[in-house]
């Protein structure tokens, strides 16, 4: 059950994630995901064998501690946006940010229920794991896609700093080597740590606004 619900949560926290990039390129004139109808929150748009499938049951298989995985890219054209220059980190800044609201109002969430007793009652360790779950779960894929490599959101969040050829050919930095330094960083257990006193802190944060 606690795995159904893991893999749920992450499937429905990835497609918010794709949700906003397409939402905000559109805002910012670029309809590419509109007009492909990635706009949605209808899960089956967003799947891709290998990042929504695959990869969670690989990492199901092999017993490893936290599952990982992404739904399909939106398509986005850059060409159309507004002014290009300052709106691609806008769009890719908003799939981390959609995280973290989720995550805020996750915590939200394990306060509000407690205004419910017999409701609480009843359900109170499932509510509670799973809004956890739902912290944790959104703090891993935010500061994931924040990580200043390519293909992540933080790369090209970071190229509006960068002068046009340096930023080009840091794009362009070999796919596998930013792969095998994700694994370095997720196999860190201070980067462990430090993600989940955030999801801590999102809890006390929501706290305090609750009561």
């Amino acid at each position: 059950m606690t795995v159904f619900v893991y893999i749920v949560i992450l499937l429905f926290s990835a497609i918010i994630h794709e949700v906003a990039h397409g939402y905000v390129a559109y805002l910012r004139g670029d309809d590419t995901a509109k007009m492909a109808r990635r706009i949605t929150l209808n899960p089956i748009p967003h799947i891709e064998l290998f990042g929504t499938i695959l990869l969670p049951t690989i990492l199901f298989l092999l017993k490893v501690p936290v599952l990982l995985g992404w739904a399909k890219p939106v398509p986005l054209n850059y060409k159309n946006l507004k002014n290009p220059r300052k709106d691609i980190p806008l769009v890719c800044l908003a799939g981390p940010a959609s995280n973290i609201l989720l995550a805020f109002l996750s915590g939200l969430g394990m306060h509000i229920v407690k205004y419910f007793p017999n409701f609480e009652l009843m359900h109170n360790r499932l509510i509670e794991h799973s809004l956890y779950m739902m912290i944790v779960i959104n703090i891993i894929l935010a500061v994931i896609n924040l990580i200043p490599v390519p293909p992540f959101d933080g790369s090209k969040i970071i190229i509006y700093f960068l002068p046009e050829k340096i930023a080009a050919r840091y794009l362009n930095l070999n796919p596998y080597i930013c792969l095998m330094l994700l694994c370095v960083i997720l196999s860190s257990e201070i980067v462990w740590k430090f993600i989940y006193s955030i999801a801590n802190f999102f809890v006390a944060t929501s706290r305090m606004i609750a009561f």
